[in-house]
């Protein structure tokens, strides 16, 4: 079988893990097949978490499972000096759990565009803020020449991706022009495509195969890479603004095209996808479920052309002929599918039942001649009669005072 070019799995322990700590988190993610989590500190890094930080870098480490991060909401790398600082000392606390919690990508978001605006010299500056948090990811991953025996993967593995998100409203820095500039001078970065953002910043581009294979080769061909690290959910948007994320059926971002794109043209892809949803693992499932469907497709069709030359090859025909027959035999099938049974009796015509109907009735003569063959009743008999009738009568005679009853 072939490996998956995917790996799901959720933005935070699953809803339906007991324990709410990472590494029961895991056990149950792994358990359900999925292969990868994102980790989410998004307003602070609690040093008490330290603990089981490492617990799941262990776990991680062993299993070879694919552990994230994702660094604070609120940041304003293009704000002013002090705004800058402060957002920055809340990624170097992402930054020490990303290490701790041996991650491969660490998720961060930019701000708003601030007094700067829009165009080049905004863009410069984000280059700039992403170079030093490469610079410091790689200080931390390196910092001691002497074995760590508690961070084993610190030697065995390169330092984790710095991803740079795109944003999903107007007036926050990252369109996806935007992200893959910065990306394409900041070596050691990798774009984060937040797939509901895109959808919704571009008043909902993403529709069909056609636009999620569009939207890769864009990536591919403006940064040259295979790998990506991408968030799905559904998304309620308004005038290119991403309003809140919710579950997949209930959005217009469906995730089907992307799962067909993934099996039929997506071979060269290497993806990370991060149900963001608020049906987190479940829908992290169903984006699991839908990609299967898509592989038993392809096979199935894979299967019937393969069929289809076999029988060209003995017809001496070409595979079109074949399917050109083979598409006039299903149109007659469905013509004779819709005709009626020959072995359906028709109803019987309206004048055959008439004279049944007629032989039915008596003549004059017969009725007369019945009436008189009939045993005369005898008076007790008929007064008996009469005074039943007379008993009934009274039995469901009613009176004024008795509509009440209803």
């Amino acid at each position: 079988m072939d490996v998956m070019p995917v790996k799901l799995g959720p933005a935070g322990v699953p809803l339906s893990c007991k324990g709410r700590t990472i590494v029961e988190g895991m056990d149950d993610i792994i358990s359900l097949g999925l292969e990868t989590m994102e980790v989410q500190t998004v307003r602070m890094v609690a040093p008490q978490h330290f603990e089981q930080y490492w617990q799941a870098g262990v776990l991680a480490h062993k299993t070879d499972f694919e552990m994230n991060i994702h660094g604070p909401y609120y940041s304003e790398f293009l704000g002013n000096r002090m705004e800058r600082n402060r957002s920055l000392a809340k990624t170097e606390a992402a930054l020490q759990a990303a290490k701790t919690i041996n991650a491969r990508h660490i998720t961060l978001h930019t701000g708003h565009y601030g007094e700067t605006g829009r165009g080049q010299a905004a863009n410069e500056q984000v280059a700039s803020v992403f170079k030093g948090i490469v610079e410091r990811i790689n200080e931390i991953w390196n910092d001691d020449d002497d074995l760590y025996p508690v961070f084993p993967w610190l030697k065995e593995q390169p330092a984790p991706l710095i991803g740079v998100e795109t944003s999903g409203r107007q007036e926050l820095w990252g369109s996806l022009e935007e992200v893959l500039e910065v990306v394409n001078h900041v070596e050691g970065s990798i774009p984060v495509l937040n797939l509901a953002h895109i959808h919704a910043r571009g008043h909902g581009r993403l529709r069909t195969s056609e636009d999620y294979g569009e939207l890769f080769d864009q990536v591919r061909e403006t940064i040259g890479t295979k790998e990506f690290y991408c968030h799905f959910s559904g998304v309620e948007h308004r005038m290119g603004n991403a309003m809140h994320y919710t579950q997949i059926k209930k959005s217009d971002l469906n995730f089907e095209p992307l799962g067909e794109f993934i099996i039929e043209d997506g071979a060269w892809l290497d993806i990370t996808l991060i149900s963001d949803s608020p049906l987190l693992e479940h829908d992290a499932m169903y984006m699991m479920q839908n990609i299967e469907r898509s592989r038993h497709k392809q096979l199935e069709r894979k299967a019937r052309e393969d069929r289809r030359r076999t029988l060209a090859a003995q017809a001496n025909i070409s595979p079109e002929e074949m399917a050109a027959r083979e598409a006039q035999v299903a149109a007659a099938r469905a013509k004779d599918a819709l005709a009626p049974h020959p072995d359906e009796k028709a109803p019987p015509a309206k004048e055959e039942a008439e004279p049944a109907k007629e032989e039915a009735e008596p003549t004059k003569d017969e009725a007369t001649t019945k009436e008189k063959a009939k045993p005369a009743k005898s008076k007790k008999e008929t007064a008996n009669k009469k005074k039943e009738e007379a008993d009934n009568d009274d039995l469901f005679a009613t009176e004024d005072d008795d509509d009440d009853l209803f």
